[in-house]
């Protein structure tokens, strides 16, 4: 078992709650169905919804969830070819450091937004047409994100 420790009280509680589980799973699973079903891993946090911050045309095409803190979500937009990166804040609150950012390898661009906000990174866009993406999204120094994905089709490249 992996634990990743937190530096907020509910992330050790969590943390706690899932271990619990775990260390009991072996015995529920010896009483029988009931017993299981009483010992049940709590459920994940509500991930945070895309809030059309890219504009109209844009739809989301991946997404990654920011532990329990938000959801970082790739869009594209067929008519421009645009990618279009948002970072979103699960509970809006006091502003904390945000990052909304998207590249591509070759030729090496990136761009990204960076700062403090109550509700929201970005919205930062990219041509990418015809190439994979790499894009992430980070919340008080928690970061999530994929790299080379949404490959666009690479035919577009050839001559």
């Amino acid at each position: 078992m992996t634990i990743i420790r937190r530096a907020s009280a509910i992330g050790a509680a969590v943390t706690a709650i899932a271990c619990a589980a775990t260390a009991l799973a072996p015995a529920a699973a010896a009483a029988g169905p009931a017993a299981q079903r009483a010992t049940a891993a709590p459920k994940a946090a509500a991930a945070a919804k895309y809030n059309g911050a890219c504009g109209g045309g844009y739809s989301v095409v991946n997404s990654a969830q920011i532990g329990t803190k938000g959801t970082v979500f790739l869009t594209y937009n067929s008519a421009t070819g645009k990618n279009c990166v948002v970072t979103v804040r699960t509970t809006p609150g006091k502003a904390v450091h945000m990052t909304a950012s998207l590249g591509f390898a070759s030729p090496t661009t990136t761009v990204s937004d960076t700062g403090y906000y109550t509700t929201y990174a970005g919205p930062v866009y990219l041509d990418a047409r015809g190439l994979c993406v790499t894009w992430r999204g980070e919340i008080s120094g928690e970061v999530a994100g994929k790299n080379g994905t949404n490959c666009g089709s690479l035919a577009a490249n050839r001559l």
